[in-house]
């Protein structure tokens, strides 16, 4: 793959061990079978046995089975993952930085010892529920509510667009109680809860989206992420890691355009020569290569803030915001460059692109990172 600034070489023999265990997945295992569900509109569930085999589940987390990986590990993973599919690698995102983290950062040894070592298998699927279908840019506008009924709660309220909903044996769903913002563990069957899948998708359709439902959902107090009573701090942690594994992720996708761009152009011959040999195609080469290098710094340098603790969101949000428009943009031209196969499956520009609609949307959209920027920079609230 690409790398004009040696990224590679400034990772650890273990990094780079991590990098190409999952290319070699990727490779041998998601790329021969990631069309055809993505024309199918169906979820590789085949996949997660590996994928958890590998240590790919809660791979940044210490104990319960979890691999306690350094930050830059699970950045790769993410990147790797995304070359093959964003879907995949949303699956992995959602698994461990919103369900799998907040039961390790906010949960009861119980809960840790119930959920954690079944999630890390791919056993247990989880789903994360802030999104709601009035609007998911302002998570403290959130309708959904839980109210006290002896030692249990009662949750009601609608969640929308959530990654492995339909699939997921538990959703982390984050409610409005009398005391703020709390996190509850609703397992899959219990009465009154719906996870209906969201059909018609022209985006990350080998991932299974939908929405949850509640309607006098009894929780017990045994299902209460006991560490959440920090409101909305809670889930906007739980985004920050997620959306750092999206800043690398974005990478993959980019890349597996320009190595395909690459080829094309090299064996595409017109008027005599190949499409490579002229000067607006390298430009245009170039263009991508300086996005796609600027990104891989950005984010190895963000995934070193993190494995010494000192990562801000503000940092994660310039790395999303800056990551998913490269990639975008990348994706859009790449199409662009191929003419009329760019629209054709034989190609992947055009999948790549269709599923960054939704990564340059969810986890804060494009506007919500700018406006993090700004507020760093001048200290107000434009929200």
């Amino acid at each position: 793959m690409l790398d004009l600034y040696d990224i590679r070489g400034a990772l650890s023999d273990e990094e780079r061990m991590v990098q190409d265990s999952v290319a070699r997945f990727v490779d041998g295992k998601v790329l021969p079978v990631i069309q055809k569900h993505f024309e199918e509109h169906s979820f590789p569930r085949e996949l997660v046995p590996e994928i958890a085999a590998l240590g790919l589940l809660g791979s940044s987390l210490s104990g319960y089975g979890c691999a306690d990986m350094n930050a830059v590990s699970y950045g790769l993973i993410c990147q790797e993952l995304e070359r093959g599919d964003s879907g995949i690698r949303s699956f992995v995102s959602v698994q461990s930085s919103l369900c799998m983290y907040p039961i390790h950062a906010y949960g009861s040894d119980a809960q840790k010892d119930k959920f954690l070592p079944r999630m890390a298998t791919g056993e247990l699927i989880g789903c994360f529920g802030l999104t709601e279908p009035h609007g998911g840019s302002d998570p403290g506008n959130m309708k959904t509510h839980a109210k006290r009924r002896g030692r249990d709660w009662v949750l009601n309220g609608a969640k929308m667009w959530i990654t492995n909903a339909p699939i997921a044996d538990l959703a982390i769903v984050w409610a409005r109680t009398e005391e703020g913002i709390r996190g509850f563990i609703v397992e899959k069957g219990t009465r009154g809860f719906a996870a209906p899948e969201i059909e018609r998708k022209f985006s990350l359709r080998a991932s299974s989206t939908g929405a949850l439902y509640l309607e006098d959902v009894v929780v017990p107090e045994a299902n209460v992420l006991p560490g959440s009573t920090i409101g909305i701090k809670a889930p906007l942690s739980c985004l920050t890691q997620a959306r750092f594994g999206i800043t690398w992720g974005v990478i993959g996708a980019a890349q597996a355009c320009l190595a395909q761009l690459l080829d094309y152009t090299h064996s595409r011959v017109l008027f005599g020569r190949p499409l490579a040999a002229n000067q607006a195609i390298q430009i245009r080469l170039a263009q991508m290569a300086r996005g796609i290098t600027c990104a891989q710094l950005l984010s190895l340098q963000l995934a070193r803030l993190k494995d010494a603790g000192r990562m801000q969101p503000a940092q994660v949000s310039l790395a999303k915001w800056n990551n998913c428009r490269m990639a975008i943009d990348v994706a859009r031209d790449a199409r662009d460059m191929l003419g009329g196969a760019g629209i054709s499956a034989e190609y992947v520009p055009i999948r790549h692109a269709l599923n960054l609609e939704s990564v340059i949307t969810y986890e804060g959209t494009e506007t919500i990172h700018q406006l993090t920027i700004g507020r760093e920079l001048t200290g107000i609230n434009a929200f």
